[in-house]
């Protein structure tokens, strides 16, 4: 059914599949949480084409330095931060491309911090570097990461992709659970509540500012598969960041 959705099928108008869908039997489904169509950032899911001679689908993942960049601030200052990353946390941050690690050459990085005072756009290369992020690790001050601000459409695709068609040497989740570990990895990015609906957490999504980030540094691969996110939480005092890298 879920496939059907990621297809643009409005499954919530065909009063047989809707009643199925959401009667009590399916209640504890875990793809039972996702909605019944399409959120406003997931827009056109990229999905493979299959014919007969195989199969083949795009890789979103740009280089780090496309798109129009978040000219850093050097000048302001950068608050002090302190991390807060919990298991949790970072477990549902990770969930779209925990697969590259479990089953590819993946590396992940998803860490969450409270920052002394709000960030805006110019001064959030500098608070990546400031960090001390292992995906970052050998910057210097005059070297900061190609952050670019993008909407939480672009985020998502990000996530969509890396969880449904996989790393460099697996196939990933497909379409409907690679959908629910694409949403579950913005919940966490957004900092949504652990128990919020998915309609809480596309609000919260769409209310935070989003970054895409990437670095020249050892801790990227810089093959095809180079994921860096950080999403900055309404009143501009959270930041959770998600960085991923395989190879093959």
């Amino acid at each position: 059914m879920h496939e059907l959705v990621l297809r643009g099928l409005d499954v919530a108008e065909m009063p047989g599949i809707a009643r199925w869908a959401t009667s009590p039997h399916w209640s504890h489904h875990p793809l039972g949480w996702l909605p019944l169509s399409l959120s406003v950032f997931e827009e056109e899911p990229g999905l493979p084409s299959y014919h007969a001679r195989g199969g083949s689908w795009s890789i979103p993942y740009g280089r780090s330095d496309d798109g129009p960049q978040t000219a850093p601030d050097r000048t302001a200052e950068v608050p002090p931060a302190a991390e807060t990353t919990t298991g949790s946390a970072s477990g549902a941050i990770a969930a779209a491309v925990s697969n590259w690690a479990e089953e590819s050459n993946g590396r992940i990085e998803a860490r969450t911090f409270e920052l002394s005072a709000p960030v805006r756009a110019p001064v959030v290369p500098s608070v990546l570097a400031s960090l001390e992020l292992e995906s970052l690790r050998g910057l210097t001050s005059s070297d900061l990461a190609a952050v670019s601000s993008c909407p939480a459409a672009q985020a998502w695709r990000l996530v969509f992709a890396a969880a449904s068609t996989g790393g460099a040497y697996n196939h990933g989740l497909r379409g409907a659970y690679g959908r629910l570990a694409a949403w579950r990895s913005l919940a966490g990015l957004s900092g949504a509540a652990v128990h919020a609906s998915a309609a809480e957490v596309e609000h919260q999504v769409l209310e935070c500012d989003w970054y895409s980030f990437g670095a020249a540094t050892k801790w990227f691969e810089r093959v095809a598969w180079d994921i860096g996110l950080a999403a900055v939480a309404p009143g501009r005092r959270q930041m959770a960041v998600l960085a991923a890298t395989d190879t093959d």
